[in-house]
């Protein structure tokens, strides 16, 4: 594989890995599929991962026509995108639930929870959308869009045995442990969050005034 779609791929795992936190979703799963035989969790594990990478893929391929047809800079994307991920961040420092109780709630009684709640907004949700979005803005190539799509698939594949393997995981670290762990994810997601917003302050600086770089 050429050298350039595998640092691709690899910017893309490590761009996504911490704000989809497939770690952080194996709880959810657990609780939402504790009465389902593990067959049938094992089909909803692997229908998630797949979920997960069509909606990626499409955000990707897509990213650049939905900023041109809505008028969007580059710079505002990263605030917005920046201000939903230190959300995200903030909610697991603080140790809250990823769902709401309505949510939770509404998602015990569906038989599949492979596209809601665990695709959307679990994993790809508008902090990982946004974020593949800001990647396909700058992508120049089509080995970037390759190389994009394996870092994508990757994730899936880590979800996918994250969700297949959560008994070990779970067992392993305990509840305290996924907790002190998702909260560790949390700060480094924060951190993003803010390096996102000053990007997107500062390319929004360059384009208005930019006499103050020269």
């Amino acid at each position: 594989m050429d050298q350039h779609v595998i640092s691709s791929a690899v910017g893309t795992f490590i761009s996504l890995f911490p704000i989809a936190n497939p770690v952080g979703a194996v709880p959810v799963f657990y609780s939402l599929t504790s009465t389902d035989t593990p067959s049938y969790r094992k089909r909803q594990a692997r229908q998630t991962a797949l979920n997960v990478i069509w909606i990626l893929a499409v955000s990707l391929v897509g990213g650049r026509s939905i900023l041109q047809f809505f008028g969007i800079s580059l710079g505002v994307l990263r605030i917005a995108g920046g201000l939903l991920v230190a959300h995200t961040a903030w909610e697991m420092v603080a140790s809250r639930q990823r769902l709401t109780e309505s949510e939770h709630k509404e998602a015990v009684d569906k038989e599949d929870v492979s596209f809601t709640p665990m695709a959307i907004p679990l994993v790809s949700g508008p902090g990982a959308i946004g974020v593949v979005i800001g990647l396909s803005a700058k992508i120049t190539q089509w080995s970037d869009y390759f190389g994009c799509l394996v870092g994508i698939a990757l994730l899936a594949l880590l979800l996918y045995l994250c969700l297949t393997l959560g008994d070990s995981l779970i067992n392993g670290l305990g509840k305290n442990g996924i907790g002190a762990l998702n909260r560790v994810l949390g700060f480094f997601i924060l951190a993003i969050a803010v390096q996102l917003i000053a990007d997107g302050v500062l390319s929004l600086l360059v384009t208005s005034i930019p006499r103050l770089f020269r």
